[in-house]
């Protein structure tokens, strides 16, 4: 296989694309059992053991076990209540979002050793174009093997490799090199796979179509029905036809799939979309007061990663699904962007005060997005109905010890609303990003420096001191364990 030996004509920063995509070299790589294997390495007596990272209360998922946990059927995804019933002498942990993010970080930098072109998927999984550096590292498989040595000799952590010329058969390729579990134990896997261009269709069409990017389970039902189980009888469906049956953009992608044609680039930098943090309950919630409590401190969560992210927001979410699971979401896209957290939580409560929740709410979020530098202005007019608290926005600062921030004039602190519930969300959004901009850049030295409990909003002070989210907490679902935290829900999501 021939390969250019840098960036085309597309420009500087690019990876190679246009005439030049059919020899190009690209690797997936994906960390085996992620999660659970950083655990192992922290505590090696769990070495040989059936370990399930996730939330292990009746309401948790699996994020990642070992694969002795999978010789019983154990996956991620799964309800943990499902895990713990295939494999009940699992070992449950929470999760140290921190740790993984460490490892992350290490991975990164060895792959940004090999080429600038790498595309972060997750924490643990990402795309490589290295088709300009095979002069000096060899061929794609070569490189695959000696990312793999260096992950394996300098993070004592594993990892499989997939080679193709696309996105498409690399991922693929890396999956067909991972270990095997089954009941008769764990099979290790060739740790490096590559798919050659002359071999890509007889690799493809026997592997079932859920395979295939985009394809769900409710799309591979729809398949299903019309006795589609293979990616070749994929291909073979004529492609008008798919995109009458499934639509047009969802029909052509897959058509072109199914026949190994994916073009799509690596792209080193994924502008963030948005930002947000969600909380899944271990018992259904009514107490609006108590929603607005655990609101505020997602709402602080979310906007300190939109100010580290040097980033403002413009539109404002809450997400809530119901006991019966029926999920909505309430947003409002503002004039101007913002990154204050009493701005926010401003605009984020009066949304949920617009809500019914007579039916209990089982999982609450919110999301930032519509982003874009901090310096692009501030929103001057909203018109939201029914009129939030903005009092209960603005619940002041507080410090690690507990005790709240007050002003000389006997106030919460800058921009409070003694008159709660009288003020319109739409002055107070707008007095409070400019009463806030410099104070939450304080608070963010302070925390940075001293940690992140170190001060905060007064409205998150407990019994027990300031307790703020962190990214990762508790990520995938309510633990099993009795908690210490008033919140007793856990978030399900934070990121960018």
């Amino acid at each position: 296989m021939s390969a250019p030996t840098g960036p085309d004509a597309d420009g500087p920063g690019r990876p190679p694309v246009g005439p030049s995509a059919a020899e190009r070299v690209i690797l997936h790589v994906d960390m085996d059992s992620f999660f659970a294997s950083v655990e192992v390495l922290d505590d090696p007596t769990l070495r040989g053991k059936p370990v399930i990272v996730g939330g292990s209360g009746a309401r948790g998922v699996v994020a990642a076990c070992t694969y002795e946990a999978r010789m019983f059927g154990v996956h991620s995804a799964m309800s943990s209540s499902v895990a713990r019933r295939l494999c009940p002498d699992a070992i449950f942990l929470d999760g140290r979002f921190h740790r993984y993010s460490e490892e992350s970080r290490r991975l990164h930098d060895i792959l940004g050793s090999f080429t600038p072109f790498v595309e972060g998927i997750s924490l643990d999984e990402a795309f490589l174009d290295v088709t300009g550096g095979v002069h000096l590292f060899g061929d794609g498989t070569l490189i695959g093997h000696e990312i793999r040595d260096r992950v394996r000799d300098e993070m004592s952590l594993p990892c499989s490799v997939g080679v193709g010329r696309s996105k498409l058969m690399a991922k693929l390729a890396s999956k067909a090199a991972k270990p095997r579990a089954s009941r008769s134990g764990v099979e290790p896997g060739p740790g490096v796979v590559e798919v050659r261009a002359e071999d890509e269709l007889a690799f493809l069409h026997p592997l079932p179509v859920r395979a295939l990017w985009g394809i769900g389970p409710v799309t591979e039902k729809r398949l299903l029905a019309l006795g589609v189980t293979a990616i070749g009888e994929l291909a073979a469906v004529p492609p008008d036809a798919l995109e009458r049956y499934l639509g047009t953009a969802a029909g052509r992608h897959l058509s072109e799939l199914a026949r190994g044609i994916d073009d799509r680039p690596v792209v080193p930098v994924q502008e963030a979309k948005s930002i947000g943090h969600e909380e899944t309950f271990t018992t259904d919630l009514w107490d609006r007061d108590d929603l607005h409590r655990r609101l505020h401190r997602m709402v602080d969560a979310s906007a300190t990663a939109l100010r580290a992210a040097e980033r403002a927001a413009r539109t404002v979410t809450v997400k809530l699904r119901f006991g019966d699971f029926t999920q909505i979401t309430r947003s409002h896209t503002l004039d101007g962007p913002i990154d204050a957290t009493p701005a926010i939580a401003a605009v984020a409560v009066a949304l949920l005060d617009g809500v019914d929740l007579g039916k209990g709410v089982r999982l609450l979020g919110v999301s930032l997005s519509g982003l874009s530098d901090r310096d692009g202005g501030t929103q001057l007019q909203l018109d939201l109905e029914p009129a939030g608290t903005a009092g209960s926005a603005a619940a002041g600062v507080a410090t690690g010890g507990g005790a709240a921030g007050r002003d000389p004039s006997g106030g919460h602190g800058p921009g409070s609303t003694p008159a709660a519930g009288r003020e319109d969300p739409a002055v107070a959004a707008a007095r409070l990003q400019e009463t806030w901009g410099s104070v939450t850049d304080a608070v963010d030295a302070i925390r940075a420096r001293y940690g992140g409990e170190a001060v905060g909003p007064a409205s998150l002070v407990t019994p027990d001191g300031l307790r703020v989210k962190r990214r990762g907490e508790a990520q995938w679902g309510p633990t099993s364990s009795p908690s210490t935290d008033p919140d007793a829900g856990d978030p399900e999501s934070l990121g960018i």
